[in-house]
């Protein structure tokens, strides 16, 4: 990029178009108070063009606020979806949870019977030796 690029960005279209429009109304408004006529029909025809800008100007408004509650609901519909998935999800990690819970608890508790089994195991050899011991 060279240094005029950087000093002179070029501009979105949109800010061309802004401009355009902008240009076009002060240039309209110029030329009706510059034209050669007389009073009475140069304030009608400010007031027919005023009266054309702010007919315009609602129906730009109008559009604006249907665009406006179409994203409304397109964005309430998609947060909906989003709130199912996560509720979806989160009722999937529950149940894995559940079961894993389940399953460490049955692990558990086998590997605690058989604790128990070989200490009893244990403990009767042990009684045994100690009685053949004292026996010899």
């Amino acid at each position: 990029m060279n240094n005029a690029e950087q000093e002179y960005p070029v501009q979105s279209g949109s800010t061309f178009f802004k401009g355009a429009f902008i240009g076009a109304l002060v240039g309209a408004a110029a030329a009706l108070l510059f034209a050669p006529k007389p009073g009475r029909e140069l304030r009608g025809d400010l007031s027919e063009k005023l009266s054309m800008v702010s007919d315009k100007t609602k129906e730009v408004a109008y559009t604006v606020g249907d665009k406006a509650s179409e994203l409304a609901k397109t964005v309430g519909s998609k947060a909906s979806d989003v709130m199912a998935t996560v509720n979806e999800g989160r009722q999937s990690i529950m149940s894995s949870v559940k079961e894993a819970s389940a399953d460490v608890s049955s692990e558990v508790s086998s590997a605690s019977k058989d604790v128990k089994d070989k200490a009893m195991d244990t403990s009767s050899e042990v009684s045994r030796e100690m009685k053949q011991t004292t026996n010899v």
